[in-house]
C-alpha cells in the first residue's frame, strides 16, 4: 500500500510532518482532515509520485508545459473569472482545456485536472503540472485554498504579474531610445580606437606637439583597450561567475535580495510591490477566518525575497510567544512604520483584516506613482550619461586635431 509523507498545520497553528498509509492521495488527505489537519504538502514516499504516473503515460517528467508570462496572466484571470461565476474547479478547468487557442494551457488545465481527480490539493497539483507556477504561486493559492478565498487570491496574483508585466514592458519601452543611443555610442568607440586615433596620433606626432590632457588621456585609454580587452573580458566572466556562486548560497542569497532593495530606483519599487502583496494577501487570509499565526507561515514560505523571509521567520517567533502583531513588526525594524501603525490600529478595533487590506490599497497607488517616476527617469538619466561620453570623445578629437592644425601652421613655434 502507498506510503504518503505530509507537513501539515495542526489546532494550534504548529507546523507538524509525518507519513500516512492509505491507498489513494484522496483517502491521505481524508486522513489528515479527519485528524483535524490543514495539509500544506503531501508527497509520494513508496514510489508512486506523479512524474512516474506521467512516465508511465509516455511523457518524461522532465517534459512539463510552460506556460510563458503573457500565457500565466491570462490563465490566472480566466480561471478567477470562471470560479467567481459559480463553476466548479474541475468544471472552469474543463472549459478552459475545450476553449483555449492556447495548447499550452490545454495542457495544463488538462493536467490539473488529471491531478484533482486524484485527490490532489489545487497548490500541489499546481507545482506538479507545471514549472510555471513558482513557489510563491503555490503557497498562496495553499492560502486560499485553506481560508476559502481562492477566487480573490487568484485574481490578486493576477493583478500582481500584470502589474509586474507592465512594468517590464514600461522599463523596455523607455529603454530602446537609450539602447541606440549606447549601441551608436559603442560603434563611435570602435572607430574611434581602430581607424580616427591611431591616425591622430600619427599626425599629432609628425607636429611635435604637445597633446591636450583630455586627448593624451583618451589616447592612453584607447592603447590600453586595444592591448589587453581581454583582461577586460576575463575578468567581467570571472565577475559574473562568482556573483553567481556567491548568490546560490543561502547567505549570499540573502545579502543580494537585501541589497536590491537599496538599488535608487529600483529598489523602492521591488520594496513597495512586496509590502502591497503581502498586505493584500495575508488581509485575504484573517478576513477569511485563518488564524494570524498560520497566515504568517503560509506569507513566510511564500515570500521569495530570502531577506524578508527571515525577517518574518523572525516575526512569527515572535508572535507564537505572545508578542503582539505590529510589536513584531516594529522590532524587525525594516517594516514601515506606518503599516505598523495600522496594523496596531486594527489589532485594537478587532478588524486587522481590514486595516492590512486598507494598507495594501494605500501601496498599490504608492506602487504606482513609483513605477511611473522610474520609466519616466531611467530614459533622460540614460540619455545625459551617454551623451556625457559622446562630448567628451568629440572634445578630444576636435582639440587634437586643432592642435596638429596649429603646429602645421607654425612648424616654428613648437
Amino acid at each position: 500500500m502507498p506510503i504518503f509523507s505530509y507537513s501539515a498545520i495542526d489546532a494550534q497553528g504548529k507546523t507538524v510532518t509525518g507519513q500516512v498509509t492509505v491507498p489513494s492521495k484522496r483517502e491521505a488527505y481524508e486522513h489528515l482532515e479527519s485528524g483535524k489537519l490543514n495539509p500544506i504538502e503531501l508527497k509520494s514516499a513508496s514510489g508512486t509520485s506523479g512524474d512516474e504516473r506521467r512516465e508511465a503515460a509516455g511523457r518524461h517528467p522532465g517534459e512539463k508545459p510552460k506556460l510563458n508570462r503573457t500565457q500565466l496572466i491570462y490563465f490566472t484571470e480566466e480561471l478567477a473569472d470562471l470560479l467567481d461565476a459559480g463553476l466548479q474547479l474541475q468544471q472552469a478547468l474543463a472549459i478552459m482545456q475545450d476553449r483555449q487557442d492556447s495548447e499550452q494551457v490545454k495542457e495544463v488545465s488538462r493536467l490539473l485536472r488529471e491531478e484533482l481527480r486524484e485527490g490532489a490539493r489545487v497548490s500541489v497539483a499546481l507545482e506538479n503540472v507545471s514549472p510555471s507556477f513558482d513557489d510563491l504561486y503555490c503557497n498562496l493559492v495553499a492560502a486560499g485554498e485553506e481560508s476559502g478565498s481562492l477566487t480573490s487570491i487568484l485574481r490578486r496574483l493576477a493583478e500582481n504579474m500584470t502589474i509586474l508585466h507592465e512594468l517590464r514592458a514600461r522599463v523596455i519601452q523607455a529603454m530602446i531610445y537609450p539602447a541606440f543611443m549606447i549601441s551608436a555610442c559603442i560603434g563611435l568607440m570602435f572607430v574611434f580606437s581602430l581607424v580616427l586615433m591611431p591616425r591622430l596620433t600619427g599626425m599629432l606626432a609628425k607636429t611635435g606637439q604637445k597633446l591636450p590632457f583630455v586627448t593624451e588621456m583618451l589616447v592612453k585609454f584607447s592603447h590600453i583597450m586595444a592591448a589587453y580587452w581581454w583582461v577586460a573580458l576575463v575578468t567581467a566572466i570571472v565577475a559574473f561567475i562568482a556573483f553567481r556562486c556567491t548568490v546560490a548560497r543561502p547567505g549570499g542569497r540573502v545579502w543580494w535580495d537585501r541589497v536590491k532593495l537599496k538599488i535608487p530606483l529600483i529598489g523602492p519599487v521591488m520594496l513597495t510591490r512586496f509590502l502591497a502583496s503581502f498586505c493584500q494577501a495575508l488581509g485575504n487570509l484573517v478576513t477569511n477566518g485563518v488564524p494570524l499565526l498560520s497566515g504568517l507561515r503560509l506569507m513566510t514560505r511564500a515570500t521569495s525575497n530570502r531577506f524578508y523571509r527571515g525577517l518574518l521567520e523572525q516575526v512569527v517567533y515572535d508572535v507564537s510567544g505572545g508578542m503582539g502583531f505590529s510589536s513584531a513588526l516594529r522590532k524587525a525594524e525594516h517594516f514601515p512604520t506606518l503599516l505598523a501603525d495600522m496594523i496596531a490600529v486594527g489589532e485594537q478595533t478587532g478588524k486587522l483584516g481590514t486595516s492590512l487590506q486598507k494598507s495594501a490599497a494605500r501601496y498599490d497607488k504608492e506602487l504606482n506613482r513609483r513605477i511611473s517616476r522610474l520609466t519616466s527617469l531611467i530614459s533622460p538619466i540614460i540619455i545625459v550619461f551617454m551623451a556625457g561620453i559622446v562630448t567628451v570623445v568629440a572634445y578630444s578629437i576636435v582639440t587634437g586635431i586643432f592642435t596638429s592644425i596649429q603646429g602645421i601652421r607654425n612648424p616654428g613655434g613648437r
